[in-house]
């Protein structure tokens, strides 16, 4: 009995964490640097802020993920037919050079950030991330709108997108 009931509680929290939504940022996310393109330490919360009045469509992507790559033809869809919306993307490369090298042989436009601290980083560890690509979208206040899509399919990630 005892078993039983550790497992139950066990499969109820993974199944909590994969659900989660949340809709504003910890501080701790909002704290984490980021690297742009020129090479300078950027906090999350600036990149945010820099979008600030927009809606947003954030991609945690990867230059060697498969799942990633797959998915960038139907992001650059989306990029299409929605001009009013600003695309950033949050590279967990094994490398910066790898990253750049990533963004010019893919000719991914948009705002490209590189996420040094990685999966385990706070802005990881606030997404709970287990998968990439990961996609966001945070609404014109900067609140999160969506927060777990992992396919571009995603009804909610759609309809927020209207």
């Amino acid at each position: 009995m005892k078993y039983i009931l550790i497992f139950t509680l066990l499969i109820t929290t993974v199944l909590s964490c994969q659900n989660r939504e949340e809709t504003q940022f910890s501080v701790e996310a909002l704290s984490d640097d980021l690297i742009n393109l020129q090479g300078d330490s950027v906090p999350f919360k600036s990149i945010l802020e820099k979008h600030n009045g927009r809606t947003v469509f954030i991609d945690v992507w990867a230059s060697w993920c498969k799942d990633c790559l797959k998915g960038l033809p139907e992001v650059k869809k989306l990029q299409e037919t929605h001009p009013e919306i600003d695309f950033v993307y949050l590279s967990l490369d094994k490398s910066q050079a790898a990253w750049k090298k990533g963004i010019n042989r893919l000719k991914i436009s948009g705002d490209h950030y590189f996420m040094q601290s990685g999966w385990k980083g706070a802005l990881g560890t606030f997404l709970g991330l287990d998968w990439i690509p990961r996609y966001l979208i945070i609404d014109k206040e900067g609140g999160i709108k969506v927060f777990n899509a992992i396919e571009t399919t995603n009804k909610k990630l759609l309809n927020n997108l209207k």
